[in-house]
C-alpha cells in the first residue's frame, strides 16, 4: 500500500475509513463418495500486483490506485491549525 490519501470515488465523502481485501488459496481433497475431506493444506496469500480498496462507508471496491487518483482530482483543503483561545 502506498503511503499517498485515498478518496472514495464512489460515495465522494470517505476520506479515511478503509479495509484492503485479500485473497487466500487453500487446497484440499475430498473423497469422491462420502465428501468428506481427507487432506487441507495451510492458507497462502495470493499476492496481487495492487492491493483492493473497499471503503467502509459505501463498501465501495477498487484497486488502489483509483481511490489515489480520485484524492488527487479532489484534495482536501487545509484548514489553519492554529486556534485562538479566549
Amino acid at each position: 500500500m502506498q503511503e499517498k490519501p485515498y478518496f472514495c470515488p464512489n460515495c465522494r465523502s470517505n476520506r479515511v475509513k478503509f479495509s484492503v481485501i485479500s485473497s487466500f488459496n487453500q487446497r484440499f481433497m475430498k473423497d469422491a463418495i462420502t465428501g468428506i475431506v481427507q487432506e487441507v493444506t495451510e492458507p497462502q496469500q495470493i499476492q496481487d500486483s495492487e492491493p483492493m480498496i473497499q471503503c467502509q462507508v459505501c463498501s465501495f471496491t477498487s484497486n488502489e490506485m483509483r481511490f489515489i487518483k480520485q484524492a488527487e482530482r479532489e484534495p482536501r483543503p487545509m484548514t489553519p491549525t492554529n486556534p485562538t483561545y479566549m
